[in-house]
């Protein structure tokens, strides 16, 4: 399958930080693709644990290992998926916005394909 290659403007050197023309270029992408990996590994490592002392801390039990089982109620199942997915998405976007958050602090710029929110237009 052939990828179409993006075609990306020249930034004004005048306008733009070399920090952002760097990365505006695309340089970097793949110690960004890196780093935003090894965060989601890291997420993913850490979830479950923190899935288990979230389900202990609300219920005071161990937490479930067969949702499937006949003598853990519905709501019971309910809740602990519930908490375990919640958690996993909390420690993702935490551990995923540090990495960007260290980028930014380490090149200042925005890492490779990610926009500005802010309002540049005046």
């Amino acid at each position: 399958m052939a990828r179409k290659r993006a075609t990306k403007a020249t930034p004004d050197p005048a306008t733009t930080s070399p920090a952002e023309a760097e990365v505006s270029t695309g340089r970097g992408r793949g110690a960004w693709r890196a780093l935003d990996a090894g965060s989601a590994l890291l997420a993913a490592s850490l979830a479950p644990y923190i899935s288990n002392l979230a389900w202990r801390a609300v219920t005071g039990r161990k937490p479930p290992r067969n949702t499937r089982h006949p003598d853990l109620s519905t709501t019971e199942a309910i809740a602990w998926a519930a908490i375990g997915g919640a958690t996993v998405q909390v420690v993702r976007t935490v551990a995923r916005r540090g990495a960007a958050t260290y980028w930014v602090r380490s090149t200042g710029g925005l890492p490779p394909g990610m926009r500005s929110t802010k309002n540049t237009t005046p």
